[in-house]
C-alpha cells in the first residue's frame, strides 16, 4: 500500500492569554517532523467561577474559533484548555461532537485526553496541582469525584489571572508535585495548559515513581494518536508518550510501520 507521508496538522483552540502551550507543544513534537501545530484563539483572561469568567467558555466561542482553524485543513481540531475540569466533562464531549460533525475531522481536548490516560493507567486515586483559586480547585475535585475518582491531595497557587499562570516558577510547581505525592496517589495531574510544567515531568516521575500527567503533554499525546502516529517516538517527556493505544486506521498503522 502506498502511504501518504504528507505533513499532519494539529489544530489547537487556545485561550487568548496562554503563552505556554504553543511553544511547549512544538518542543514536544520536535522529534516528529511530519507533524505541525496550528492555532486559533478565543478570549480567556480570568479563571474563576464568576459568571463572566464562565461565559468565556461558551461553546459558540469555540466553534467560531474552529471555523477559522478549519480553513488550514487540519487533521485534528482540539480545545487545548482545561475548563471542562470545572464546568463538567460533558462540555468537552459536546464540543468534540460538534467539531467532528461540522468539520469532518477528529477532535479532542486536554481534559478528555487526561481522562483517557487515567483510564489506561487504571488510576482512581490521584493528586491535583493547579494554579487556580480554591473555589475552582474544589469544583475540579468534585467533577472528578462525581465520576468515581478520589483526589487524595491537592495544591493550588490561588491565582485567577490566566496570563499569570505562565509566570509561576519551575521550583514552585515541582515542589507542589512533591508535596502531593506524599499522600501516595496513583498519579499526579497538573491541571492547566498555561502552567509551564511538561518539561519537569520526566525528572519528577523518576524521582517519585508515579505517573505525572501534564495537561499540554496529554493533549499532544492524544492529538498525535488521532493523526495515526505512534507516540513512542516522542521521548524525554515522561511515561505518557510510552502509552500506546490503537492507531486510528489500518492504513495509519502501515504508514507508521513502513
Amino acid at each position: 500500500m502506498q502511504c501518504n507521508r504528507a505533513r499532519r496538522r494539529i489544530g489547537m483552540l487556545t485561550p487568548s492569554s496562554n503563552t505556554v502551550l504553543e511553544p511547549m507543544a512544538m518542543e514536544i513534537l520536535r522529534s516528529v517532523p511530519r507533524v505541525s501545530v496550528h492555532v486559533s484563539r478565543l478570549r480567556v483572561t480570568e479563571i474563576s467561577l464568576a459568571d463572566a469568567a464562565l461565559q468565556q467558555f461558551d461553546i459558540d466561542a469555540h466553534l467560531r474559533a474552529a471555523e477559522l482553524l478549519a480553513d488550514a485543513r487540519v487533521d485534528v481540531i482540539g480545545w487545548n484548555g482545561t475548563s471542562a475540569s470545572w464546568t463538567g466533562f460533558e462540555a468537552d464531549e459536546r464540543l468534540c461532537a460538534d467539531l467532528e460533525r461540522t468539520h469532518g475531522v477528529a477532535a479532542t481536548t486536554a481534559v478528555l485526553a487526561i481522562n483517557e490516560l487515567l483510564e489506561i493507567l487504571k488510576v482512581r486515586r490521584f493528586a491535583l496541582v493547579s494554579p487556580y483559586v480554591g473555589a475552582v480547585q474544589q469544583r475540579i475535585i468534585e467533577t472528578y469525584g462525581d465520576t468515581g475518582y478520589e483526589c487524595v491531595a491537592e495544591r493550588h497557587f490561588e491565582e485567577r489571572v490566566n496570563y499569570a499562570f505562565a509566570e509561576i516558577e519551575d521550583v514552585r510547581i515541582a515542589e507542589a508535585v512533591r508535596q502531593v505525592s506524599s499522600a501516595r496517589p496513583e498519579a499526579v495531574v497538573i491541571m492547566c495548559t498555561n502552567l509551564r510544567s511538561a518539561h519537569l515531568v520526566a525528572a519528577l516521575e523518576a524521582e517519585l515513581g508515579i505517573p505525572v500527567l501534564d495537561s499540554v503533554a496529554a493533549f499532544v499525546w492524544k492529538a498525535v494518536r488521532l493523526c495515526g502516529i505512534d507516540t513512542r517516538a516522542i521521548t524525554g517527556w515522561g511515561r505518557t508518550f510510552a502509552l500506546a493505544g490503537p492507531l486510528r486506521t489500518e492504513h495509519d498503522r502501515q504508514c507508521v510501520d513502513g
